[in-house]
């Protein structure tokens, strides 16, 4: 395929935009355009552009609009072991088969206690849990990108450590398509963490309905007896209180599903936060720009602290130094009105999924 020549690209810029003048480098070619109602153009020529192995910036400079357009950087291509499409399956079957171990020896933990069932039906139920609740936010991201025509790589669901930690630390796709204003990186941004909430608060309501409360027979038998606390959040506190276990002094034991439901609403949580490049992150790229979402970022280690979780805190604190933020083509144009109401929702949302410290709940 032949690489498209200057009168190509001025010709195709003509055919969307009235250009004033062109200035030609070497580097690159910059349009000035006298459009002023240039989004949904702009969305169409970059979609353009990448198909001719280019790509094309909108900036504003002393109240002029310009498009920037430079080629496409080459794809790096290495020695791989294994084929580039072979590595999201392999990482999902180590997923599911880390989950299917943790859920296991999770059950019989639990039934050391109190008996809830069979330890293979519940790590199988864990599983489609767990796996379910981060399968469908990636598929949110990925229907999403597909809507806006960005192409995606399938999900990369990342193993953790079962049993003794937990089996796996979410999952995420690659975008391998430019993303090309702030609506769309705000609508591919809000859509995992909605789709993936959807499902995790189905599963908080059967996790609760499967988690046995403790009473002062079983607790008084096991004096030296040490559940690990985890911090609730609203939404499960709402869950457990459909079934009478929410009240104050009743002690739950988190059945392997309840406790799926709980890192389902961890995760939301943490995606939501306005910091680095999290669902959050972009968000607040999108309506506030970079200044403000690099002050939302170091906000956001510092709630991470006062929550005690130090490591994301650190984690999101060290690689938003080396890169901050996503910067979409046309940063021209604002984020739409109904999105930037929409956010509220978001705010609010992440208020409900967060894990707050047993100390405020009512005793």
């Amino acid at each position: 395929m032949s690489e498209p020549t200057q009168e190509d690209v001025i010709s195709t810029v003509s055919s969307f935009f009235d250009v004033r003048e062109v200035s030609v480098t070497l580097e690159k070619m910059e349009f000035e355009i006298s459009d002023l109602d240039f989004k949904q153009k702009f969305v169409l020529l970059a979609q353009k552009m990448e198909g001719m192995g280019l790509v094309c910036f909108i900036n504003e400079s002393h109240g002029r609009l310009l498009i920037q357009v430079n080629r496409l950087p080459p794809q790096r291509r290495g020695f791989k072991l294994i084929p580039k499409s072979w590595t999201p399956r392999i990482l999902f079957a180590i997923v599911v088969s880390f989950v299917m171990v943790d859920g296991y020896y999770r059950t019989l933990g639990v039934n050391s206690i109190i008996f809830i069932g069979d330890p293979l039906d519940f790590a199988i139920l864990y599983t489609f849990s767990l796996v379910g609740i981060l399968g469908v936010h990636e598929a949110g991201h990925i229907i999403a990108a597909r809507i806006h025509k960005l192409r995606t790589s399938w999900p990369y669901f990342i193993p953790g450590i079962p049993v003794f930690g937990i089996p796996t630390f979410g999952a995420l796709i690659q975008s391998r398509s430019l993303t090309i204003n702030r609506d769309i990186l705000f609508d591919v941004a809000i859509a995992g963490p909605i789709a993936g909430l959807v499902i995790t608060i189905i599963v908080s309501f059967y996790g609760a309905y499967t988690s046995p409360i403790l009473d002062e027979e079983t607790v008084a038998g096991f004096s030296d007896l040490r559940l690990e606390k985890l911090n609730d959040n609203i939404l499960m506190k709402l869950a457990l209180g459909a079934y009478g276990k929410g009240g104050p002094n009743t002690e739950v034991i988190m059945s392997p599903i309840l406790f799926a439901a709980w890192l389902g609403f961890l995760i939301t949580f943490l995606n939501l936060l306005p910091a680095w490049q999290l669902d959050g992150g972009h968000m607040a790229r999108a309506i506030f720009g970079q200044r403000i979402h690099q002050f939302a970022t170091y906000g956001s280690v510092g709630v991470l602290f006062l929550l005690d979780y130090q490591f994301m805190a650190m984690f999101i604190l060290i690689f938003s130094i080396r890169n901050m933020s996503a910067r979409p083509l046309d940063d021209v144009s604002p984020l739409s009105k109904n999105r930037k109401i929409l956010y509220i929702g978001i705010i609010i949302v992440a208020m409900l999924c967060a894990p707050l410290p047993d100390s405020i709940w009512p005793k």
